[in-house]
């Protein structure tokens, strides 16, 4: 048995994943290369400082600075730079060399992927990701190929764990949100500018690509709606606890029909949302991720582990090296991005989905019916209120007393629920209206 030759790979970023990865294939490039059938060569690192510190040292003579002389002859290119350029430009000289490209980058994937994608199909080559959503959680792989035969309804993900660590500290060790992203600052959860995280970008970037491939249509980053955690107040997480639920940051994909024009669409948006505590997202602790896909046929799945680290990510960007590999030893052009189906992606406003409201409220005769003339108006039905009577300073100068109303309402179009809110800001009975959450997992 002739064996075949040795597949030469190049690795672009020598941060925390990418020094695992050449650290892993250095240490364990035998033992994958038996799996395959071919050796692994690490060619080299690219990198922009060969001097700088590295929490995982790279041996010196496989650092360069020259990205673009390192790619040309390597047979899998595993981008790890992070960011739109020079990625893109570098992933696309790779594809357009025939080599297959692995990456984690997913800011690049969520805005320029079709491009991407077709430069790989015009080849041959192959565009590998896995390590984009979820670190280690084996996802892509999942939707793209074993659910391929199923229809997939639903996605919940908590696929961001700086904002799951923050809720999950809000809600189990009662801190405010400042200090639950003081204490992510100091463990290394959260980055210095934490704005990606908690305004919800890298939740929607993600949730762009999940829903991409679970409808077998291009999900537009744009196109994807999108709040961060920054509303959220210690008040709002321990209500939700009081009735029931916990707060999760959720990327959503789901099929949907936008009734009033009469067409079936899918819907990908990222939101904190009230989780009943019987759901399996509600015990997701910690910076873990976790996804939840639920399939027509498949039933309901749940993908968990860690969602970023250098080594966790590590383990999913080699599983792709060795797929890459594998690939080349058989022979054949890649397999092309399944977008075919085309879907419509609808606006928020089209979502069924429930609310709970919290306002403050003045503490008089008739307030109750009045608000409830509101939601009446807008086609939304109340399921629960819980009213508790708020001290103020106000109150004790001889102001009229105020209460606090938590509102849980039915199933209603988004639409309707988010008129129902700018009503309410409105009425001369609502003090104000501190807190709106959806409910989702139900």
């Amino acid at each position: 048995m002739i064996e075949y030759r040795n597949l030469r790979i190049a690795v672009l970023g020598g941060g925390s994943v990418g020094s695992q990865v050449a650290d892993q294939l250095l240490r364990h490039g035998d033992e994958l290369g038996s799996r395959i059938g071919a050796g692994l060569e690490l060619v080299g690192v690219a990198v922009r400082d060969v001097d700088a510190p590295r929490d995982t040292e790279i041996p010196r003579e496989l650092l360069t600075a020259d990205a673009e002389s390192l790619i040309l002859g390597s047979d899998i290119v595993v981008e790890l730079m992070g960011g739109i350029e020079p990625a893109r430009t570098l992933i696309l000289q790779a594809l357009n060399s025939g080599a297959d490209v692995v990456t984690a980058n997913k800011a690049l994937l969520a805005t320029h992927g079709p491009e991407l994608f077709e430069a790989a199909e015009q080849v041959g080559a192959q565009l590998y990701y896995e390590a984009a959503v979820g670190g280690a959680i084996p996802i892509i792989r999942p939707l793209r190929d074993s659910l391929a035969g199923d229809r997939v309804e639903r996605i919940l993900g908590i696929v961001n764990g700086t904002t799951n660590f923050i809720l999950d500290r809000m809600d189990r060790h009662g801190e405010s949100m400042e200090e639950a992203l003081a204490t992510a600052t100091e463990l290394g959860y959260a980055e210095a500018d934490p704005t990606a995280d908690i305004e919800g970008f890298d939740a929607a970037q993600k949730a762009a690509l999940l829903a991409s491939l679970a409808f077998h249509t291009r999900i537009p980053l744009d196109e994807v709606h999108r709040e961060g955690i920054t509303q959220v107040t210690l008040d709002d997480v321990r209500a939700a606890r009081k009735a029931g639920y916990v707060v999760k940051l959720l990327a959503i994909c789901e099929r949907i029909v936008d009734a009033a024009a009469s067409v079936d669409g899918v819907s990908a948006r990222v939101y904190p949302a009230l989780v009943p505590l019987d759901h399996p997202l509600a015990a997701v602790h910690g910076a873990n991720n976790a996804i939840f896909v639920e399939a027509e046929a498949a039933g309901p799945l749940m993908f968990y582990g860690a969602g970023a680290g250098g080594i966790q990510t590590a383990s999913a960007v080699l599983g792709d090296v060795v797929s890459a590999a594998r690939r080349h030893v058989v022979g054949g052009p890649g397999v092309a991005e399944s977008t075919n189906a085309d879907l419509t992606v609808l606006p928020i406003s089209a979502v069924t989905t429930r609310y709970q409201i919290t306002l403050q409220v003045a503490d008089e005769p008739g307030v109750l019916a009045r608000i409830a003339t509101l939601f009446s108006e807008h086609g939304v039905s109340l399921e629960t209120i819980e009213q508790s009577i708020v001290a103020s300073d106000a109150e004790q100068a001889g102001s009229a007393p105020a209460a606090t109303l938590v509102i849980g309402t039915h199933e209603a179009r988004e639409a309707d629920l988010a008129a129902t809110v700018a009503a309410l800001t409105t009425s001369t009975v609502v003090h104000s209206v501190t807190g709106v959450l959806r409910v989702e997992g139900l």
